[in-house]
């Protein structure tokens, strides 16, 4: 008997190879799609990003007319002018100052603490709770006898 003369090859054998085929062209075609959106999103990304630059600028808050127009002043409402090196481009950049990042430490500082206080007076209370307790069972036991 020849070498697979009794196998029968996969079900539907044409209409296999067919959606393997079909496949493997959208995938294709979905790769070439994600190679263009890159390319595009490469170019509308910030100069600061894909070249150096100098920070003409510090970081000072943000006015209500830049909070309101410029869209890097919504994440931390601090922004700095930068000036990118090749394109000579002018650029504002979102920051972080030293005052908000300090606020930002002692509030956490501060949560930190109350939550501490918050579970010590649990654990007080809980142990006062077990003392009563035990007190109970040794003054029951002390009336049995």
């Amino acid at each position: 008997m020849p070498a697979g003369a009794g196998r029968r090859g996969p079900p539907g054998g044409r209409l296999g190879w067919l959606l393997c085929a079909l496949a493997v062209q959208l995938c294709h075609a979905e790769a070439s799609v994600r190679e263009e959106k890159l390319s595009v999103s490469a170019s509308t990304l910030p100069c600061w990003l894909v070249e150096e630059f100098v920070v003409a600028e510090e970081c000072t808050p943000c006015s209500n007319f830049q909070a309101k127009t410029t869209p890097e002043c919504g994440s931390t409402g601090y922004v700095e002018k930068i000036t990118c090196s090749s394109s000579k481009r002018s650029e504002f950049k979102s920051c972080r100052s030293a005052l908000m990042e300090e606020r930002l430490f002692w509030k956490f500082e501060g949560a930190v603490v109350g939550v501490a206080l918050v579970f010590a007076c649990l654990v007080i209370a809980r142990q006062r709770q077990l003392d009563r307790k035990a007190l109970e069972k040794v003054r029951k036991q002390i009336e049995s006898i």
